[in-house]
């Protein structure tokens, strides 16, 4: 994976906010710094529009797998990701006015993570 969007939750576990976009060692790097105040990762599953496995389920497991070896002390929880994209780009159209900050690279993981761990805060808390 090239680029991995992060967000956070607030101490409520009420709201989601979007952190950044790192490579897998630069995350991994912060979440061993921050390992003891994580409870678990939410990972996005990328399934395909019929909600079958492919190739990027493959690379997400093979990421879980080196990231089980490194930070052994942080559980995780797949997500469907499927939309995340999509609603992140609309996000940033309504949201962000200037054409050069939109077209960040990293803009859309970030704001698709955070898209993706409020779900799993909404789901939470009903």
């Amino acid at each position: 994976m090239k680029r991995i969007g992060l967000a956070q939750s607030d101490p409520t576990r009420t709201i989601a906010s979007p952190v950044g976009t790192f490579s897998e060692s630069e995350l991994f790097a912060r979440l061993k710094v921050d390992e003891s105040r994580i409870e678990h990762v939410i990972v996005g599953w990328p399934l395909s529009m019929k909600g079958h496995t492919g190739s990027a389920t493959d690379m997400v497991e093979q990421f879980l797998a080196r990231m089980a070896k490194k930070l052994p002390g942080i559980t995780t929880e797949l997500l469907d990701e499927r939309f995340t994209s999509t609603l992140a780009n609309q996000t940033i159209r309504s949201a962000v006015p200037s054409k050069k900050k939109r077209q960040e690279k990293g803009l859309v993981d970030t704001i698709a993570a955070a898209i993706l761990l409020q779900s799993y805060l909404d789901r939470q808390n009903r």
